[in-house]
């Protein structure tokens, strides 16, 4: 990998919670470096540190040893280089599609005509236009997503961390968000660190799959997926694909 297209940079990531007397060990000896633009999913077993490791990068935990960096910036905290797509919507109730949208650039004082020209653009981005003065109640879950999206893009951070944006959702809708989210990664040029449980989900949105180990998680492997998009799931390269993923995870979780 050319460091030069290095966006986000992992090296020796470790995090421990303490419980009683003692530690969990959550993640040791991470190590990923991301490139600008490039779609990375991570996988692993349940409680094997996916959505630590993204708080972690979002500034939202402190890690406990190792660095992160966005760059040549180390991270300490939370900063607009980031966006975070949480798979709970998050969206304040009394604020309508663009206030929603504008939250993160009213804290950073961003003038209210310079939030409404950007808030529109991402309004018709994501495909929520009409609904701009919409409230949370009367939108879809896909529709409550988009605004998440929106939202966490508007601020134009260098890296998009998506934390399973589309588990509540139900399989047709999903399917629906996932080639939107393709429209949009590929319209922005967005770098995107996306967790999920879905194997299929990952095979068909990334470029590079990490597979992580069981707790304390690690990365067990990676995984370049060189199919063209628009991908086809029935697909025999789609499906081999999918089942070797699967057949690694199977391993971790019976330990055969």
């Amino acid at each position: 990998m050319d460091r030069n297209d290095v966006i986000l940079s992992i090296k020796g990531l470790g995090k421990s919670f303490p419980k009683d007397n003692g530690q969990i060990v959550a993640i040791e000896n991470f190590d990923l470096e991301v490139e600008n633009g490039e779609f990375v999913c991570i996988l692993g077993p349940s409680g094997c540190g996916k959505t630590t490791l993204l708080r972690i990068v979002a500034g939202l935990e402190q890690l406990t040893s190792g660095s992160i960096k966005i760059g040549q910036k180390e991270i300490t905290g939370p900063g607009s280089d980031r966006g975070m797509v949480f798979q709970e919507f998050g969206l304040f109730p009394w604020r309508n599609v663009k206030k929603n949208i504008e939250f993160g650039l009213e804290i950073k004082g961003v003038p209210a005509e310079k939030r409404a020209e950007t808030s529109q653009r991402y309004v018709d981005l994501v495909g929520l236009k009409d609904f701009e003065m919409s409230h949370p109640k009367q939108l879809s879950g896909g529709m409550k997503q988009r605004v998440g999206i929106a939202r966490a893009l508007a601020n134009d951070p260098a890296v998009l961390l998506m934390d399973e944006p589309f588990g509540a959702l139900d399989a047709q809708t999903r399917n629906q968000m996932q080639m939107e989210l393709l429209r949009i990664w590929k319209e922005t040029k967005k770098t995107v660190l996306f967790v999920t449980h879905s194997v299929d989900e990952a095979v068909f949105l990334a470029d590079r799959i990490v597979v992580m180990t069981a707790r304390p998680g690690s990365i067990k492997d990676l995984w370049d997926i060189d199919l063209p998009r628009t991908r086809d799931r029935a697909s025999s390269k789609f499906i081999a694909l999918r089942r070797d993923i699967l057949d690694e995870l199977e391993v971790q979780k019976t330990g055969t």
